[in-house]
């Protein structure tokens, strides 16, 4: 009875008695598709995004005058002619410029998103080694940045107005928290609208046909309680009074009301066009 054993050569892997040639070669890595490269994408789209931003700083200051610009004029010409009931109009005016301020913003997004379609970045996009989720996600991070620029302009006007907070550092801190949340929801509301049309005057068109009567049709500027009956029930129901009286709680020092107050209606609010526009827009994007 013999044994036999495998062939060895110096230098080299004994083979195994069964097989002969060539070890199987490994097949070779596939990049990550996961929440890694969405990342990796969506930071640099987003870099890109803000380098265009101060390229353009037409644009830009025109984003961070516009709210103080409105804020000057309802406070020294119209501020005197309308009445609110226990405090300053000035304290009732800063809360919903906020609210004003990141819902206007989105419309910078619109006709950005409509220009990047209409000049072919979007397919260059598409071509590029990234995840699909990044080309939106960096749109919404680059913007927020400017969103949070937009916040501390106008904090600083505010102040310079006389307006002044009541509330202590958690509820500056969650009246922030709230702005940014309601600033990442508007931007999916006009990413949802500048993918849906063609052009960026287009966009600009619809986006100002859908906000002017929301904000206007509000309690940014006026107290709900002067308007018609037949009004002012959508006036006091709509997100944007609601965050308006949101925010005004969080920084005068108002009842936030509880799980039912206006806080927690903002929050519902917010949640829920994040999420609704958010999946509109990634659907209405893979079919663009």
């Amino acid at each position: 009875m013999s044994t036999s054993t495998a062939a060895t050569t110096p230098g080299r892997p004994p083979t195994s008695p069964r097989r002969s040639g060539r070890a199987p070669v490994p097949p070779l890595p596939v990049p990550s598709r996961g929440v890694r490269h969405l990342r990796r994408g969506a930071r640099a789209l987003a870099w890109r995004n803000l380098v265009a931003t101060v390229r353009q700083p037409q644009a830009l200051v025109f984003r961070l005058i516009q709210p103080v610009l409105f804020v000057l004029m309802f406070t020294y010409v119209f501020g005197g002619a309308i009445a609110v009931q226990g405090r300053s109009y000035v304290d009732f005016l800063l809360p919903g410029i906020f609210v004003q301020t990141m819902v206007f913003g989105g419309i910078t997004t619109a006709i950005a998103l409509s220009a990047d379609m209409s000049t072919g970045f979007l397919d260059r996009v598409r071509s590029l080694p990234v995840s699909r989720g990044a080309f939106l996600t960096g749109r919404v991070l680059a913007d927020t940045v400017v969103n949070a620029a937009s916040i501390a302009v106008m904090a600083a006007v505010g102040l310079a107005v006389g307006f002044r907070p009541d509330a202590g550092i958690a509820g500056i801190t969650g009246a922030f928290a709230l702005l940014l949340a309601l600033g990442v929801a508007a931007l999916w509301f006009f990413i949802y609208l500048g993918l849906s049309v063609k052009t960026a005057e287009a966009a600009q068109a619809v986006s100002s046909v859908v906000v002017f009567p929301l904000v206007f049709v509000s309690s940014v500027f006026v107290p709900t309680d002067s308007m018609p009956s037949w009004l002012r029930g959508f006036a006091e129901h709509q997100p944007i009074s609601v965050t308006a009286e949101a925010l005004r709680a969080l920084l005068l020092g108002g009842d936030t009301g509880g799980a039912t107050g206006p806080v927690a209606q903002a929050a519902a609010w917010i949640a829920g066009i994040t999420v609704v526009f958010a999946w509109l827009s990634v659907r209405r994007y893979r079919t663009t």
